[in-house]
């Protein structure tokens, strides 16, 4: 059995505030992923006893919900945009060739932890399509050839662990 993990006390208030109202897993599960990153397991575990609800139901509803994500992502989050726009110009493609130089597939993280990356439903930049978003930051109109100079700005800094 692993070892108990303790709730933070803004997150422990947080449940203790939503446990009666309707709809609060959704609710606590979301502010988990803010704090965190993503739903670690343990502290699944620890929202499970405090919420009163299920385990089965906490990942029921994480691994239903496209937003909710069960493993720690990169440092840096590259989203892909599949978009109408994006996909029609090569998001596709795009997608291919990031999971190629970084060895990695859709939704999974480098060894490192420096990267992660995802294909999204729409970004609201087909103007600038096709878009990929690195952390927020938006790059447009790129092609394949462009992405190892875009990695290469995330790999030059220092990731902490």
């Amino acid at each position: 059995m692993a070892a108990k993990v303790k709730l933070k006390k803004d997150l422990k208030d947080f449940i203790k505030e939503w446990k009666d109202k309707p709809g609060n897993l959704i609710v606590v599960l979301h502010r988990v992923q803010e704090i965190y990153g993503y739903i670690p397991r343990d502290v699944a575990h620890e929202v499970s006893r405090e919420l009163e609800v299920p385990l089965a139901k906490i990942f029921g509803v994480a691994t239903f919900y496209h937003f909710f994500k069960l493993v720690k992502p990169g440092a840096y989050q590259i989203s892909v945009c599949m978009g109408t726009a994006c996909y029609l110009k090569g998001g596709e493609d795009l997608l291919e060739e990031l999971k190629n130089l970084l060895g990695i597939e859709e939704g999974e993280t480098t060894d490192d932890g420096r990267f992660s990356v995802e294909s999204v439903r729409c970004i609201g930049c087909c103007g600038l399509a096709p878009a990929i978003v690195i952390n927020g930051k938006v790059f447009g109109k790129v092609v394949k050839d462009d992405l190892p100079e875009i990695l290469a700005q995330y790999t030059r800094e220092e990731v902490s662990p």
